[in-house]
């Protein structure tokens, strides 16, 4: 994984945007949780303030990773978009401060630096964008599978005598 390190500071003062992609090959801990190394994300990076004037850094992450289906256990590709507004805080005792004074859960207040690791960023971001246990909306064939099982199932219990015939037979009434 190539680095992209700024000073987070000064990309905020000034502004500052940028943006890429990346590959998910080239992301370690995402292609771990990944079924494959296929796909690319798209990232994009503003600098700003808040309205209280804190540096302020927006992210904006899209693109596709391949899961394994917790359900059907076949991958599958899931499309995702996420943006997070992380504010600057110059230390862990100013991120606390910063934290109490917004009391806004949307907002994650983060420790800046002049070596600000923009790749590591773009990698929680897309890890905290999957799911904990994926599963397709519909998995694919599972309405023939269980439909096979279902009737597969109904025709042993059709095919078994009843107990309740057993205790005719014994009693002698048939």
């Amino acid at each position: 994984m190539q680095d992209f390190v700024i000073d987070a500071f000064t990309f905020s003062r000034l502004e500052e945007q940028r943006s890429g992609s990346i590959l998910v090959a080239d992301l370690p801990r995402l292609s771990e949780e990944s079924a494959s190394n296929e796909g690319a994300l798209s990232w994009l990076l503003k600098g700003g303030k808040d309205a209280l004037g804190h540096a302020q850094l927006t992210l904006a992450v899209t693109g596709t990773v391949q899961l394994m289906c917790q359900r059907c256990l076949t991958p599958f590709a899931f499309e995702f978009e996420s943006e997070s507004v992380l504010i600057l805080a110059k230390n862990e005792a100013n991120a606390d401060e910063i934290e109490a004074l917004l009391d806004d859960d949307e907002v994650d207040v983060v420790v800046g630096s002049k070596t600000f690791n923009i790749m590591d960023l773009i990698e929680d971001e897309a890890l905290l964008a999957i799911p904990q246990s994926p599963k397709h909306a519909v998995c694919p064939d599972s309405s023939l599978a269980s439909a096979t099982s279902t009737a597969a199932i109904d025709a042993e219990v059709g095919k078994k005598e009843s107990p309740f015939a057993v205790l005719k037979k014994i009693n002698g009434r048939t």
